[in-house]
Formats: structure tokens, C-alpha cells, sequence
């Protein structure tokens, strides 16, 4: 008996690996270019182009909506690039969508550093090419995270890409960031009803709003001042705040908190819509992407003159 089912089992154990000899599996290349294909016929791509930069061999698809600055130099490894995109896993199971997080400033030639895909990379390099421009890319996973995937946890909980998943990002380099935070502010106003007709925008993109009696103590840059206050992202957001009063020298502070205090005296409220560069810059803060604009609303309970004379 034991010999039949032994012979039985030898038997099976051949037969299916018979199987498995004759089963073709698709290699990575293959299997990506299966799911792009499929992602663009049940998305209805039918706009999208096969990046050829390199000999056809990238395998990630693309549709130029902006041409950019065409008349610029082209965009260098050695660059540095301000870009703000979105993302989506072929699954579905990861969607990063919010373009007031998903901020970049840094040489395009150290993705890697910032666990940017290389495909990316690529894309930004041959097919976006200028500063201005954006474009819709479809990057196969063996460009993006591989077989690992990459975030934490698991990909069911929406924090993490799978391993093997294409990705569908929007991707815009920014030109002008002047113009960019005014559009992001003007933006912004019109989504919360801010009202930015009430502001009083200065010569460095400053927008402010002072409120309250104006009898009390003027505000210098050397002043230190105590104040209540709220801020804000693009989002509308609450990032921080002080709920009683917090006293600090105002020359400390972003170059547009200084700015738009030195409007105020005591006694008074502060609202502030702050370009990016006059915040917290290209490099952002631990909870600031990089050049964000921001809304600061402040409270001035005191005035301290460098004498120490308070109001």
C-alpha cells in the first residue's frame, strides 16, 4: 500500500511539474506593459504616448499637457527642480492627491536620495524637459518601487504602494514661483472665503489684514512682542497655534511674519497670507513642505521695546 501511494504521489509530483515546464510566466517587462495597457483601455487613455527616449526600452507611457518654457535651457540632472505632483498605485489602494503636500525642490540628479522613482527621473529629464512644464505619466513598477513596494504598513491601509505596482503620477515643474504662490493664494481664498479683496498686498507678495484700535504701541524689527496665534495651510489646515500668550523677538521670524507685524501695534490682530519664499523657502520645515504658502493669523497682547518698555 505504502508503495502504490508512493508511486501515486511521484507520479503527481511529475505530471505537475510537466505543467509549470510548459506554463510561459510573462518576465517584468512584460507583466508592466500588460497592466499599462490595461489601465490605459479601462481609464480611457487613448491620449497617451510611449516614451521612445530611450530606444523604446522605458516602457512608461505619457501625455504632455504643458510644453513649458520651450525657449529656456533644457532641465539638467545638475538642476534643481520645484515640482508638485500626485500619485496613483494601478490598484487603486494608494492615491497621494493633495498637490499642497506633495512638494519638491532638489537637483533632479538625487532622486534616489529622496526615494524618488527612477522613472521619474527619467520622465522629468525626457519628456517634461522644461521648467513650466506638467504631464500625466504612467511609470511601470520596475521604474518605480520594484517588487518591494514602498511606505509602511500594509498596502491595504493606503500608507504603502505594493510591490509590482505601475504608477500613475501628474507631475508639474515649476517656473515662476512668485507667480506660482500668487495663483496658490489667490487659489486658496476663493476655495475658503477668505476675501482677498479686504488684504492689502505689499511689493514682496506679502497679503495682510490688520484689525483692531490702532493706539497702542507701534511693532519694530527688534521688538519683542506677545501674541496668541493660529497657522494655516493651503489646505486650510490648522499646522500650530498658540492658545495663551507667547512672547518672542519679532527679527526671529520669517521674513514675512516680520514683515507683516511691523503693519500692527499692540493691541491689534494680524492676518497674513505668506508666499512661499517669504515662509519657510525651498526647504520647508518638519511640517511644512517645501515652498508653501502660508496663513498666519496673530493676536498682539504686548509690546516690549528693546528698553523693556511694555504697553
Amino acid at each position: 500500500m505504502k508503495q502504490k501511494l508512493f508511486t501515486f504521489l511521484l507520479f503527481s509530483t511529475v505530471i505537475f511539474a510537466s505543467c509549470n515546464k510548459d506554463k510561459v510566466y510573462p518576465n517584468i517587462k512584460e507583466y508592466d506593459d500588460q497592466q499599462i495597457q490595461n489601465y490605459i483601455s479601462t481609464n480611457g487613455l487613448s491620449s497617451m504616448l510611449r516614451d521612445t527616449s530611450d530606444g523604446d526600452t522605458s516602457g512608461m507611457y505619457y501625455q504632455l499637457i504643458d510644453k513649458g518654457l520651450v525657449d529656456s535651457p533644457r532641465i539638467q540632472y545638475s538642476d534643481r527642480v520645484a515640482m508638485v505632483y500626485t500619485i496613483r498605485s494601478f490598484d487603486g489602494k494608494y492615491i497621494a492627491s493633495d498637490t499642497i503636500v506633495n512638494h519638491y525642490y532638489g537637483f533632479l540628479g538625487q532622486f534616489k536620495s529622496a526615494n524618488l522613482p527612477q522613472g521619474l527621473q527619467n520622465a522629468i529629464y525626457n519628456v517634461l524637459r522644461y521648467k513650466g512644464a506638467s504631464a500625466r505619466l504612467l511609470i511601470p513598477s520596475r521604474m518605480a518601487y520594484g517588487v518591494n513596494g514602498y511606505g509602511s504598513g500594509s498596502s491595504s491601509s493606503g500608507n504603502r504602494i505594493a510591490g509590482n505596482q505601475c504608477l500613475d503620477y501628474w507631475v508639474r515643474i515649476v517656473a515662476d514661483q512668485p507667480a506660482y504662490d500668487d495663483l496658490s493664494i489667490n487659489k486658496y481664498a476663493n476655495a475658503y472665503g477668505i476675501g482677498i479683496t479686504g488684504y492689502t498686498k505689499t511689493a514682496s507678495g506679502l497679503y495682510y489684514k490688520v484689525s483692531g484700535s490702532d493706539t497702542g504701541s507701534v511693532i519694530a524689527r527688534t521688538s519683542s512682542v506677545g501674541v496668541t496665534y493660529s497657522l494655516y495651510n493651503m489646505n486650510n489646515t490648522k499646522i500650530d497655534e498658540a492658545t495663551s500668550s507667547t512672547t518672542f523677538v519679532v527679527e526671529q521670524l520669517v521674513p514675512g511674519a516680520i514683515e507683516g507685524l511691523m503693519k500692527a501695534k499692540n493691541g491689534q490682530t494680524v492676518s497674513l497670507i505668506v508666499p512661499s519664499a517669504l515662509a519657510y523657502g525651498t526647504s520647508g520645515s518638519t511640517s511644512i513642505p517645501a515652498f508653501s504658502c502660508l496663513k498666519w493669523d496673530f493676536s498682539i497682547t504686548s509690546v516690549s521695546s528693546n528698553e523693556g518698555t511694555t504697553e
